[in-house]
């Protein structure tokens, strides 16, 4: 599965900051609890525009990750209530843009705006060709046991379970000694 590159990106960045919450991050800690590592999540990810590193915006992150992880889980028709109701409280007017090394790709804020309401926007046009390629199926929550990541599911078979080779080999782990307990009776 292929959605545009802007739209891939967005929706990695979405998993990305969804799963440093505490229940889906590998550490089993809030991996965004301070300014500096939202800081470099958005280094990581290549962020441009208006960051203003302080508290105020690191707690409008957090809403905008809760907010992003429950979009994630909706089905096709709600989530494009949830889209364009981020789209119509940010005023999103798209435009073409090429900057740094990207080519031309969708922008629907100003530079100036607050990065949680362009957080929310890019996340928004990615969801929304997801929804009109009737894709919803490869966003997904982990299939391990006990793990809430969330995972984008590229392959071309649209099979991937888990949100990491970590999980993926945790369960197999899991089936493989009940297999053998399994034998064994």
């Amino acid at each position: 599965m292929r959605f545009a590159p802007d739209t891939e990106d967005s929706l990695n960045f979405v998993v990305a900051l969804c799963n440093t919450e505490p229940q889906a991050s590998r550490s089993g800690t809030d991996e965004l609890a301070t300014v500096d590592q939202l800081a470099a999540l958005l280094a990581h990810y290549r962020y441009t525009g208006r960051i203003d590193h302080d508290e105020a915006e690191l707690r409008d992150v957090h809403r905008t990750r809760a907010l992003l992880r429950q979009v994630w889980s909706l089905s096709r028709d709600d989530a494009v209530e949830a889209v364009n109701k981020m789209l119509r409280d940010a005023k999103a007017l798209p435009y073409l843009v090429r900057h740094d090394d990207l080519d031309w790709h969708i922008h629907a804020t100003e530079p100036s705006s607050p990065l949680a309401e362009r957080i929310r926007v890019e996340a928004a046009l990615g969801f929304i060709d997801v929804i009109r390629m009737n894709e919803m199926d490869r966003l997904r929550i982990c299939a391990a046991d006990d793990c809430t990541g969330l995972l984008l599911d590229l392959s071309r078979n649209g099979l991937k379970r888990f949100c990491s080779v970590r999980c993926g080999n945790r369960m197999n782990m899991i089936a493989f000694r009940e297999r053998q307990a399994e034998g064994r009776s």
